[in-house]
């Protein structure tokens, strides 16, 4: 291999860990958001993790946290809990960073 091969493949290596490490974050703050808006939901916590790891799930629709955004305020409205878009978005940003602080404390 000459250094330009070594150099792609180290990049592309790179690339590929950068890219699980924020798929391992995201799945972590789903499922920590899916946990807040259970406790709102007053949900079991047999049915808390179910609807936490359909959170998770929901982050599969399409690229982006709208996906996300739109299945947690939507079950909370529906609820009849009164909640602002801002509030959820700020909560989703603040899970976010304790997801990132959780994984890089467990690694």
């Amino acid at each position: 291999m000459t250094t330009f091969d070594n150099r792609e493949k180290a990049f592309e290596d790179k690339f590929a860990r950068d890219a699980e490490l924020q798929f391992k974050v995201a799945a972590r703050r789903n499922k920590l958001l899916g946990l807040w808006a259970a406790e709102l939901l007053k949900l079991t916590p047999e049915e808390a993790e179910t609807y936490a790891k359909s959170v998770i799930h929901a982050d599969f629709e399409e690229a982006g946290d709208d996906d996300v955004f739109r299945k947690i305020y939507g079950d909370l409205t529906a609820r009849g809990i009164e909640i602002s878009e801002h509030q959820v978005r700020r909560v989703m940003e603040e899970k976010m960073a304790e997801a990132r602080r959780q994984f890089f404390e467990s690694i």
